[in-house]
């Protein structure tokens, strides 16, 4: 392992400031003056990464704010002066949306046009091949978008949330973003902490800024709103992550991508090992977050007292818990919360279901006329339903046999076209099985929509034209750079090369 610090070495550094409005101008002074006490300047292709995973009115505190990414591209102009070759904002979100939409329903697109800063939509991008080479790795290569490989000056701006899957999400969670569909689902199974520390070789962040003004608390995609009243700012990820995680009480070492990320040799997860500035003191700070609720529930817990009765058994080659955590029972988690979202009446209105994952074994107390629901490529059982014998094998394959270099992307439709021959094919039977590692939020919230009568947010008509528009637009771009020759994945690039050493700050 690499020693996170040594006598040569600074402590890296993290500021904590009081923010307790989105005032663009507020914000612009406190990241400026952060900037200038860390002593970094921006300069050429300068990239910013914010947390835009879903945007609207369903996901309203799942983002990084448009106020707060004002503030902060002002204030990289001013620290940049004349130096920058490029101010780009990239990201790409999730559920299988198109960027273009969550960068115009978040209004950090209006930001961008409005300051003449260039826009991303990573999954429209070239990908380039990174090649791993730490001991640790899942795989010996990697794809980022083009303008990610490119970076000279990159910095994250994520938001302060909690995770189902992760615990927490804030910088070193925020790398999935820097993935397109097809390569993002690859290993976002029970080994999902170990793809994000992966993902640290690609590139480490010269500057990160966390919008913790109000922060999302419970949930990923549809978090509660919790004041904070913070703008957090650092130079090295994992002691960022180790005073936000500290923050509302949670040992960062119990947090398993930030503490594969330390192990790899990124940064220090020692309080003592950081030095913190700004005008917050650390126990104000953490006075303010001690009540936050962070995610990592498990599934059968998070359904108690609902009409859905859920099952999970161990993934294969399973972790310490026996139990997926970057799969999906973390995306129904995040589907049925969605749902709730957009329908009050969602939990009245859903019928008595029986969802079922991983390698479970034990009793399925469903009665006559109660759907089972089998999820995943690794889920299996063998018993009795409404008298039938059921035999569910897993059809899993090992990880060893998906190459990213293959990898194929269902759109929205595609999987709204899977889930429905899948339910189609159920008719008259006591089960149904959705294929997938994993299952997306996306095809979960279909199949409990199309199972209950529940409304599709989906199919909603007020969001049916913006939507369509971005999405004939991302294929569209797509096709364009097809057509001009511009490959959409580039094998064997040399632009990132080397950047598989990790640099300890």
């Amino acid at each position: 392992m690499r020693e996170s610090s040594s006598p040569m070495q600074p402590r890296p550094r993290v500021i904590l400031r009081h923010c307790d409005s989105y005032d663009p101008e507020r914000i612009r002074s406190i990241v400026r003056e952060g900037l200038d006490v860390l002593g970094l300047k921006p300069h050429g292709r300068t990239l910013v990464k914010p947390n835009l995973v879903a945007a609207g009115p369903l996901f309203q505190h799942a983002y990084t704010r448009p106020e707060f990414m004002q503030g902060v591209l002002l204030a990289l102009k001013d620290r940049a002066g004349f130096d920058l070759e490029e101010l780009a904002v990239g990201e790409r979100c999730g559920i299988t949306m198109p960027t273009r939409l969550t960068f115009k329903e978040s209004g950090v697109g209006a930001v961008c046009d409005e300051l003449g800063v260039k826009r991303y939509h990573f999954e429209e991008e070239p990908q380039v091949e990174i090649p791993l080479t730490h001991a640790t790795r899942l795989r010996d290569y990697v794809f980022t978008p083009e303008p990610v490989a490119k970076a000279d000056f990159f910095v994250n701006a994520p938001k302060f949330k909690a995770h189902p899957w992760t615990t927490v999400t804030f910088s070193i969670k925020a790398y999935i973003g820097i993935q397109d569909d097809r390569h993002r689902l690859i290993d976002h199974d029970h080994r999902l902490n170990e793809k994000i520390a992966d993902l640290q070789h690609v590139l480490q962040p010269q500057f990160i800024c966390i919008d913790a003004i109000t922060a999302g608390q419970g949930r990923m995609l549809t978090p509660e709103p919790f004041p904070m009243n913070l703008i957090i700012m650092g130079e090295n990820q994992v002691a960022f992550d180790s005073i936000c995680s500290r923050i509302i009480g949670i040992d960062p070492s119990t947090v398993d991508h930030l503490r594969l990320a330390h192990e790899g040799g990124f940064g220090p997860l020692e309080f003592e090992a950081i030095e913190l500035l700004g005008d917050v003191s650390f126990d104000e700070a953490f006075a303010r977050g001690r009540t936050f609720k962070s995610g990592l529930v498990r599934v059968e817990k998070y359904f108690e007292g609902t009409n859905i009765a859920a099952y999970a058994g161990p993934p294969p080659d399973s972790p310490k818990d026996g139990y997926c955590w970057g799969g999906c029972p973390g995306a129904i988690e995040e589907a049925i919360e969605i749902l709730r979202s957009y329908d009050e009446q969602c939990d009245a209105r859903m019928r008595r279901l029986h969802v079922v994952f991983g390698a479970y074994q034990g009793p399925i107390d469903a009665k006559p006329g109660e759907k089972v629901v089998f999820v995943g490529d690794c889920v299996s059982w063998k018993g009795e339903l409404a008298g039938r014998a059921v035999e569910e094998k897993s059809v899993y394959q090992d990880r060893s046999s998906k190459d990213p270099r293959t990898a194929t992307h269902e759109d929205v439709f595609a999987k709204l076209r899977k889930v429905a021959a899948q339910l189609n094919a159920s008719k008259g039977q006591p089960s149904l099985r959705l294929v997938g590692c994993p299952v997306s939020v996306a095809e979960q919230v279909l199949f409990l929509t199309y199972l209950s009568r529940l409304r599709n947010p989906f199919f909603d008509p007020d969001n049916a034209l913006e939507f369509n528009k971005a999405y004939f637009a991302w294929k569209a771009s797509v096709f364009s750079k097809r057509v001009r020759g511009i490959p959409y994945q580039r094998n064997g690039s040399t632009l990132a090369r080397g950047a598989s050493q990790p640099q300890v700050r």
